[in-house]
């Protein structure tokens, strides 16, 4: 079967959190047999920072973002069985929705990937006009990159025909243990773009923990915290490209997770960071979410922490031997249960299941 999928960017994670997730799944699924082309646009630098080139497993399509460009890549959805579009592309998000309804063929399934489905729910919720709204009486279905049943129930209430949420997980030819490198040595690291519903949970989990234990070191990674007064005691690195993210998550006592607020507040939503870092055998402390427990176990496969405190706490008393045993633990946890190629098979039997239902409707 024949994949359009137009999202943000297969080719580069530099403000684009769901690079690892497209790559994952999409390497998963080309390899049970389905012909993939991803269509990116060329927009906020991501192709002057590429992790990757072209793989072999996807054709990659890289247009320019103008509207005569953007127009000329929908025409080649009529010739895909199943067309995608990812939410967070950054331009022509309306108009590459719309575009996939009117384009697609006749018998094509017809899909809107929601990847940040708290904050596309809560616009929904404020306009009845947007695009989402108007466009789900054409769709077949909705993935989500999670949310569990809220984000379920939200989506069937504004009349999704079907909405599954796909979580998160690992791809371990990628993110696996590897030996420490010093440009990351510290006693906590945490790696996220600095964005506006995250920045103050990253002052509360991460920042106060800092200042709170000033006989530590702290390292923070991504795009944005540059401007940002932290204490002394925190060192900024800037973008940390895929290919560091092992020695990233290897190398310190500890690596934090921090959840944007709206994931938080829903739940069910673990971020890629969750299941590199687990891949790395890195031992993870996380702010608190419901539905952890379906991921990784608290206290044995991850620590888990309610405020800032509670990061400090658990960094003060981890000891090298206990950092250990919790990431070993998640990485066994990880590989036996969330793997790409765990969710690659749910996406599959899910597809062939939808397209087995329209026939015998038809």
């Amino acid at each position: 079967m024949k994949i359009a999928f137009y999202g943000s960017s297969l080719l580069s994670s530099y403000w684009n959190g769901a690079a690892t997730y497209y790559r994952g799944l999409l390497r998963d699924l080309a390899g049970r047999g389905y012909d993939i082309t991803f269509y990116e646009p060329d927009a906020f630098d991501r192709q002057q920072h590429r992790d990757i080139d072209p793989p072999e497993w996807a054709k990659s399509v890289v247009y320019p973002a103008t509207p005569e460009a953007m127009r000329g890549v929908l025409e080649e959805a009529r010739a895909a069985d199943i067309v995608v579009k990812a939410n967070g592309v950054g331009v022509f998000d309306t108009e590459l929705l719309e575009g996939i309804i009117e384009h697609s063929r006749p018998g094509a399934m017809r899909i809107f990937w929601d990847v940040d489905a708290a904050a596309t729910l809560e616009e929904m919720r404020s306009d009845e006009s947007h695009v989402v709204r108007r466009m789900l009486p054409d769709l077949d279905m909705v993935l989500t990159y999670g949310g569990g049943p809220p984000v379920v129930n939200a989506y069937e209430g504004f009349g999704a025909r079907r909405c599954v949420p796909i979580y998160n997980a690992l791809d371990p030819t990628t993110h696996h243990p590897v030996e420490p490198d010093e440009r990351f040595a510290s006693d906590l690291a945490f790696l996220g773009n600095r964005l506006p519903d995250r920045e103050a949970r990253v002052e509360e989990f991460f920042l106060r923990a800092a200042s709170a234990l000033p006989d530590r070191s702290f390292l923070i990674g991504g795009n944005g915290w540059e401007t940002k007064e932290m204490p002394g005691n925190v060192r900024h690195l800037g973008h940390v490209y895929t290919h560091q993210h092992n020695a990233f998550n290897c190398t310190p006592l500890a690596v934090l997770n921090v959840a944007r607020h709206s994931m938080a507040d829903i739940g069910f939503s673990p971020a890629t960071r969750v299941f590199e870092a687990a891949g790395a055998a890195a031992c993870l402390i996380t702010d608190a979410w419901e539905g952890i427990e379906q991921f990784l176990t608290p206290d044995e496969e991850v620590l888990v922490a309610r405020d800032g405190q509670d990061v400090a706490e658990h960094v003060r008393a981890l000891t090298p031997e206990r950092a250990r045993e919790i990431g070993q633990a998640a990485l066994r946890r990880i590989l036996a249960e969330h793997t790409y190629t765990h969710r690659g098979a749910e996406v599959d039997a899910l597809w062939k299941a939808e397209f087995a239902q329209q026939r015998t409707a038809a």
